[in-house]
């Protein structure tokens, strides 16, 4: 297949994309909270990896609301319709995701690839956001403009340094509703 092709088919599966996206947001409009009061917030994440797989997550673990920030788009088809049942809240930067947050007094967790207290050994709030970064570069923002930012990682034993994020993002879910609450 021709260099040419590649691009054509690559456009044509974004636009098919686009349009899902678009279908399915109107649909979140009517989207209500999971049973848990936690939100994912993913920031600058790749339109087409990891941010439908990250809300089939959040919804299979009640998450009250998945925050976006700076996506225009993602393709919704790996969400399996829970785009459509999680409530999804977009943002063009992060100081307006960060404000939101802090003014309905959430404790925010920065997911850390090294460095942060371990998932396993912090007491979770019940009021948590959890920020996952960008697969390839982490988080956009500043930390030290923003306080009150606490870092938080998985331990790992293997030799990889980090989990890819959907993973991640399902890890910390489920500890989340292992701490507050069956759920299940």
């Amino acid at each position: 297949m021709g260099l040419r092709k590649i691009r054509r088919r690559f456009q044509k599966e974004r636009q098919s994309a686009i349009r899902r996206f678009r279908k399915q947001k109107r649909l979140n409009l009517l989207a209500s909270p999971g049973r848990h009061p936690f939100i994912v917030v993913l920031d600058h994440l790749k339109p087409f990896f990891n941010i439908g797989k990250i809300f089939r997550s959040a919804d299979a673990f009640g998450a009250a609301e998945v925050h976006l920030i700076a996506t225009d788009f993602f393709d919704p088809a790996p969400a399996k319709g829970s785009f459509k049942w999680v409530p999804a809240k977009f943002h063009a930067d992060f100081a307006d995701c960060y404000a939101d947050l802090m003014d309905r007094q959430y404790t925010l967790f920065a997911m850390e690839a090294s460095g942060g207290q371990d998932l396993a050994v912090t007491n979770l709030p019940p009021k948590s956001a959890f920020i996952f970064g960008n697969e390839e570069f982490g988080h956009q923002f500043d930390k030290d403009r923003y306080p009150g930012i606490n870092s938080l990682k998985i331990h790992q034993v293997g030799k990889v340094q980090s989990l890819n994020v959907a993973v991640a993002a399902s890890i910390v879910m489920y500890e989340y509703v292992r701490q507050n609450g069956s759920g299940f």
